[in-house]
């Protein structure tokens, strides 16, 4: 049996909210997501912790209580907080100067809930996470421009993030503009050129990189691919990691379709797909090693934490614990072949 006890192990709580809503399915409260984190269980291996999204309903990020609210419900179920997702949205970099200074002022707010849980002791490793809130339409329009506003807010974001101690991570999802490739997203990331930005990698959604959604011109796999080339799908992997692993600073345990998918408001990017599903295109405990160990196979230990991001399953789906205890056995198995013993 394997001593890994890092990376620790988290869940995420926003599925519950991504994709639910009036136009689709009802939202599930974090108090639910908390428990069947809580009760997975695998040969008595349990979740570490979760990573949270601030735009849960529960959460208000001008209560000045809201952190040790927050704590208190994960505490309760013995989990600890690791990386939490900055509700930027209602600021696109795109939009207007006011909608830009609105992108910032929330990730300020969110710095701020992060130091309140590092203080009560909830919370030790993790990331701010973002996005540019805006598409790949919008961004296409007028690429250059559009750039240099995404690249000014993300400086700023930064700026304010380093007063607190924290770190960025720019979501590698096809659905975000100056994102929505490989090549865009290390443009944005060397040009922002601050020490606390880095990238945060799923493997089902920065998987439809390699395919050239809304970025044919950056597609890694030749256009004539076939699934069943394992040889290509490995040497698109590779480069891929290659090019974003050394700005990794935040993991998603993911399994994917080679399909993309939306519910709801949200766009269609990277379908996740359940860790047992057999249409899975990924091995996911081989390929999580591309992200988590360097070209010459060692251990980066960049993340202290990895997570699993169940966004836009099914409600069906989602209040089966065996969905989680699943997934939770695929996660022990991504830390007994790349983890390692603190």
């Amino acid at each position: 049996m394997s001593k890994n006890n890092y990376p620790k192990l988290h869940n995420a709580t926003w599925p519950g909210i991504v994709g639910k809503g009036p136009d689709s399915e009802p939202i599930i409260p974090i108090d639910t997501m908390l428990k069947l984190t809580a009760d997975a269980e695998v040969n008595g291996v349990k979740f570490d912790g979760v990573d949270v999204g601030l735009f849960d309903p529960s959460i208000d990020l001008d209560d000045p209580d809201a952190a040790q609210k927050l704590a208190d419900k994960v505490s309760a179920h013995g989990l600890k907080i690791g990386s939490l997702v900055a509700p930027i949205w209602g600021g696109p970099t795109l939009g207007s100067d006011a909608d830009r200074a609105h992108f910032v002022d929330q990730v300020r707010k969110s710095c701020e809930l992060a130091k309140k849980l590092n203080d009560i002791g909830i919370r030790s490793y993790g990331v701010i996470r973002i996005d540019s809130a805006s598409s790949p339409e919008q961004f296409a329009a007028d690429p250059v421009n559009n750039e240099k506003l995404i690249i000014d807010t993300f400086r700023k974001a930064c700026d304010v993030a380093a007063d607190y101690g924290e770190k960025l991570a720019a979501e590698g999802e096809i659905c975000w503009a100056g994102m929505h490739s490989w090549k865009y997203m290390l443009q944005t990331l060397e040009a922002v050129d601050r020490p606390n930005l880095g990238f945060q990698a799923d493997m089902s959604h920065t998987f439809l990189y390699l395919l050239g959604y809304n970025a044919p011109e950056h597609r890694i796999l030749p256009e004539d691919f076939q699934w069943s080339d394992r040889e290509a799908l490995t040497e698109g992997l590779k480069k891929l990691t290659s090019a974003l692993r050394p700005w990794t600073i935040d993991f998603h345990v993911a399994q994917n379709d080679g399909t993309v998918h939306g519910t709801g408001s949200h766009d269609k990017t990277g379908r996740h797909c359940l860790a047992t599903d057999p249409n899975g295109k990924l091995d996911i405990v081989h390929d999580a090693g591309y992200w988590l160990r360097d070209d010459k196979g060692n251990l980066t230990r960049a993340f202290k934490h990895i997570c699993w991001d169940g966004c836009m399953f099914p409600n069906e789906v989602m209040m089966k614990q065996q969905t989680w205890n699943d997934i939770l056995a695929i996660m022990i198995k991504v830390r007994d072949q790349h983890g390692w013993e603190e």
